[in-house]
């Protein structure tokens, strides 16, 4: 049984009066009229190609008619310089196959938060004579969905004088602000086709460690907001380990149906429209499109709705996460441009940003890879390039995520940001940023650093203890941003912590001196860093251990510090032990060690770690020899 031939002839009985030759349907479209088409995957392929065969039939029927989208994939021939005469494009947000027209001047584009677009066109100030969508089949009571495709499309046809709508029997039904009456469609065009679908490229071994990084910041109960690529991707591949995760986004991902049917997500802690997922557009599989159709808990409304700051300020615990093409050491990015030429546009990014930034509990990530795709450029840099867009300014971003790590920006001074974002800039690329930004005033003028590996953080040698006394730790290598932490742990210190642990009545700690602490060349020292993490994943440093090796007797000398606050509760234990088998892994032989005859309990310390201990006493201090007992 032919389904789609049954489904038009039944269309044609039921509203004959919609259902006529399409070429009588095109005659209804005039020369200037402004023509919106529906978005991405739910672009009604057929009627768009329809439309370009008649206007190569009647080249004159149609002159200077406009074209709106807000985004499109599939066939654009509109953009043809053949079709110039015909049609000009404007778009609201730039795709692959309408970049090179609009960088060429053959076609525009509208920078525009993506939630001011409705009230554009409820306004009057774009004008929409048509709008070309497509649809579910009509039920009972003669509603369609627009299905995969709300967003703007609402507003559009609320807004147009002729309607036009391609009938698809694989369009799903979706609930929410999807339903239009057959009353408000003008001419109807039964054709079943399979929708476009859309396939980001396979997450590489980067895109995961950036996910990993994401997954760390994300919470159990979070609501999050998540772009469209192979990088979100990754990003919610790397949350299927969360519990109760709400959604409130733009764009519903292949992804996100995934954590879904995982139960990773439930929506169960949703501050506003709890226990639904909430979108306003779908790309992904057909696999995809099943799950959300007449689906109760998913929801897609219109996008002056899911991208309203004011709403998404409303989320608790509000996560959006989005991609950029470049960022510059004082925090501002872009996503919308290479230098002068547009990529792709404002979209909803900075929506959702803003509104996460303004949430109780809200965070917000951006996330982008170290280097261009072809490695040779780096795209965390000193200033954006020259005519680049600013998407986002220095206020909007919270963390910033690439495959060498976080970078916690807000509330960061300049020196503070810039320091963070070289440390997780790409290696190849850190010595010309360290130059740049001396250069630009923007860090310390003797700002030290180690190039090559000697001087890059061995991420692998981060884990995570539990003291004797149940403090939760993270022990960490000392990153080249950690200053402003070490300055603040040191003057935490009394002087008499001081003192034991530089035997110096001096008390001060300059940024020459604190220096020595975080450039180090983690082949011949080491800092491990005693941490304690908060739920937003800010790090207070406990404690301090390192070691710097002797390389004419092979063994390295060894200190130890603890937070007065935070003593006896077994982080010295933790930090000698850790420091102890990374000097054994390391070949060496032992440690040695300066301990202050008054200082017991930092005797007791290595007493207790398990060495072959030689002791003298000289002028009131001990020096100790440390040797390994498992060495050989």
């Amino acid at each position: 049984m032919d389904t789609a031939a049954d489904s038009s002839v039944s269309l044609s009985s039921r509203y004959p009066q919609k259902c006529v030759s399409i070429e009588k349907i095109f005659q209804q479209i005039h020369r200037g009229n402004h023509i919106f088409i529906s978005t991405a995957c739910g672009k009604p392929q057929y009627l768009v190609s329809a439309l370009t065969r008649y206007v190569d039939d009647n080249p004159k029927a149609l002159v200077d008619t406009e074209i709106f989208h807000l985004w499109t994939l599939g066939v654009a021939p509109y953009a043809e310089e053949k079709f110039k005469k015909n049609f000009r494009l404007n778009t609201f947000f730039i795709g692959d196959n309408t970049r090179e027209a609009v960088n060429q001047g053959l076609a525009d584009y509208t920078p525009v938060f993506l939630s001011n677009v409705p009230a554009l066109l409820h306004h009057g100030l774009e004008r929409m004579d048509v709008a070309l969508v497509q649809t579910s089949v009509p039920d009972a009571q003669g509603y369609v969905s627009l299905g995969i495709s709300v967003d703007i499309v609402k507003a559009a046809v609320e807004r147009a004088h002729l309607v036009i709508a391609q009938v698809n029997t694989r369009m799903p039904r979706v609930h929410g602000d999807s339903f239009l009456h057959m009353r408000d469609i003008d001419y109807i065009v039964p054709y079943d086709e399979p929708l476009l679908e859309y396939h980001p490229s396979v997450p590489d071994d980067i895109a995961a460690r950036i996910g990993s990084y994401i997954a760390r910041i994300v919470q159990d109960g979070d609501t999050i907001q998540v772009g469209y690529g192979s990088m979100p991707n990754a990003i919610l591949e790397s949350l299927k380990g969360k519990r109760h995760l709400g959604v409130h986004t733009e764009l519903l991902s292949d992804g996100i149906i995934d954590l879904m049917a995982a139960g990773v997500i439930d929506n169960s802690r949703k501050s506003i429209d709890r226990g639904k997922t909430v979108a306003t557009f779908c790309m992904g599989k057909h696999s995809t499109y099943a799950f959300i159709n007449d689906n109760p808990s998913i929801e897609f409304r219109t996008i002056d709705y899911t991208n309203n700051p004011l709403i998404i300020a409303g989320q608790k615990n509000m996560v959006a996460i989005n991609a950029a093409l470049q960022i510059d050491l004082s925090g501002q990015s872009t996503s919308e441009s290479i230098g002068g030429i547009f990529y792709s546009g404002i979209g909803g990014h900075a929506d959702f940003m803003r509104g996460a930034l303004l949430a109780p509990g809200g965070k917000t990530i951006l996330a982008l890879r170290s280097t261009s795709n072809d490695g040779e450029h780096s795209r965390i840099v000193a200033r954006l390039d020259a005519g680049a867009g600013v998407s986002l300014t220095r206020g909007d971003i919270h963390y910033v995520v690439t495959e060498y790590g976080i970078a916690y920006l807000h509330g960061r001074n300049i020196r503070q940001r810039a320091m963070s974002l070289i440390a997780i800039a790409h290696p190849k690329f850190r010595p010309a940023l360290i130059l740049q930004a001396k250069e630009n005033g923007l860090i310390y003028r003797d700002q030290a650093f180690i190039p090559g590996e000697r001087g890059e953080y061995p991420e692998y040698l981060e884990t995570r203890r539990r003291t004797s006394g149940g403090l939760h730790l993270l022990l960490r290598p000392v990153r080249i941003s950690d200053e402003p932490l070490i300055k603040n742990f040191f003057y935490a210190l009394s002087d008499r912590s001081l003192y034991r642990r530089f035997m110096s009545v001096r008390t001060d700690m300059p940024h020459e001196r604190l220096q020595q602490f975080v450039v180090i060349d983690y082949t011949r020292e080491m800092v491990i860093l005693a941490v304690v993490e908060n739920e937003h994943q800010h790090q207070d440093i406990v404690g301090i251990g390192q070691y710097g090796v002797d390389e004419s007797t092979h063994v390295a000398e060894v200190a130890v510090v603890v937070r007065d606050d935070m003593q006896g509760l077994g982080i010295g234990s933790e930090l000698l032990s850790y420091l102890t088998m990374l000097a054994k892994r390391q070949g060496l032989l032992g440690f040695t060690a300066e301990v202050l005859v008054e200082n017991k309990p930092m005797m007791h310390l290595f007493e207790q770690g398990g060495f072959d201990i030689e002791k003298h006493r000289a002028e009131g201090v001990y020096e100790l020899k440390l040797v390994f007992r498992d060495s050989n």
